[in-house]
């Protein structure tokens, strides 16, 4: 996004452009790198690159020889781009995407007074628009097997600046859900185990209050029931909560924790044998996975609405296939029924 024109010394009719934050952003790469000192838009930009191809690798690597992610890379016009990552009919996944995008935008007024509520630093009356950044990695891996959970991961940095590039406000949002078509117990206590042990290494009032977030976040108001077994959810972590270092660092150490937390289930699951009920019952559970994503989940609507987004990127969360069956319940005392149970009644796993 191009600021106001300058008026170059002695003046006349010639005007010259004042480099965009995205232009100057990408000088700073170029001459100096990622360091520690770099503004942080920077280095969560770095650190979500370097997730995302370890992420993919380890996919990768899982799937074994001959499935490959198609990586495609744009460019924004108004500053920013973007890698979307995705694998479609594979050995083991459906459909699995692992994206990053980079955000430079202009906020108008109604947004900046919607964030005010949750942001004091943005609390003047005479601001009519701001510059803003954004990055984020996004990830949803759909298994082919229904035994197989399917998972969803968000870490991401917003920022807001003047013209000039001096930063008003700054938070951090993400989190990691698990959303399985059939409930193995132990899957979901060492997917929440995991995430708690992360979240208790940078505050124990983390975990409960993120999953908390998390079950209330991840409901599908229409339906009555949630969207899978919950993980964790944070969104408008800024100074209030703590530091900006050490909610850089929180949001790391979840990121990391990601692989760790997912593979063992995915390696238990992959191989399990299934009928086409139990197909045919998982195609019913993705139907729910995108009713919320299209009508409930922020980020898309976030996505959709901004100019000149990616929408093939944004739409990567939805499943390769999907079933709407009219009035179907599940057989009383079925597997599929108890699942019912917990999705309409969040537990506490560990």
């Amino acid at each position: 996004m191009w600021t106001e024109p300058l008026q170059p010394i002695g003046s006349g009719p010639d005007k010259t452009e004042a480099p965009s934050i995205a232009d100057l952003d990408a000088r700073r790469k170029r001459e100096s790198g990622v360091t520690a000192s770099s503004p942080m838009r920077l280095r969560m930009e770095s650190f979500i690159k370097e997730q995302q191809d370890e992420i993919v690798r380890a996919l990768e690597q899982l799937e074994g020889l001959g499935s490959k992610f198609r990586r495609d890379t744009w460019q924004r016009p108004a500053g920013g781009d973007g890698i979307s990552c995705v694998l479609q009919d594979g050995k083991i996944f459906e459909k699995a995407g692992v994206n990053t995008s980079i955000v430079y935008g202009t906020l108008p007024r109604p947004a900046i007074q919607k964030m005010r509520v949750n942001h004091k630093a943005l609390d003047d009356p005479d601001i009519d628009s701001l510059e803003f950044f954004a990055a984020g990695l996004s990830l949803v891996l759909h298994p082919l097997n229904p035994m197989a959970p399917t998972v969803h991961l968000n870490y991401r940095y917003f920022e807001t600046m003047s013209k000039e590039g001096k930063g008003k406000a700054w938070w951090f949002g993400g989190g990691t859900d698990l959303t399985p078509s059939y409930l193995f117990d132990e899957d979901a206590v060492h997917f929440h185990r995991t995430i708690k042990e992360t979240c208790d290494r940078h505050g124990k009032e983390y975990y409960p209050r993120f999953k908390n977030w998390c079950d209330k976040y991840f409901f599908i108001p229409h339906r009555g029931e949630a969207r899978g077994v919950g993980g964790i959810f944070f969104d408008d972590l800024d100074e209030e909560t703590s530091d900006q270092e050490s909610l850089f660092s929180f949001a790391q150490d979840c990121c990391r924790a990601f692989l760790p937390s997912y593979l063992p289930i995915l390696q238990r699951r992959v191989t399990m044998p299934y009928t086409e009920q139990e197909k045919a019952w998982q195609q019913l559970r993705r139907g729910r996975y995108v009713e919320f994503n299209l009508v409930h989940d922020r980020g898309t609507s976030f996505g959709l609405n901004t100019p000149g987004s990616r929408v093939e990127s944004i739409l990567m969360s939805l499943p390769l296939t999907a079933r709407w069956q009219y009035m179907h319940e599940p057989e009383v005392a079925s597997r599929e029924e108890k699942l019912m149970g917990i999705l309409r009644q969040p537990r506490d796993w560990v």
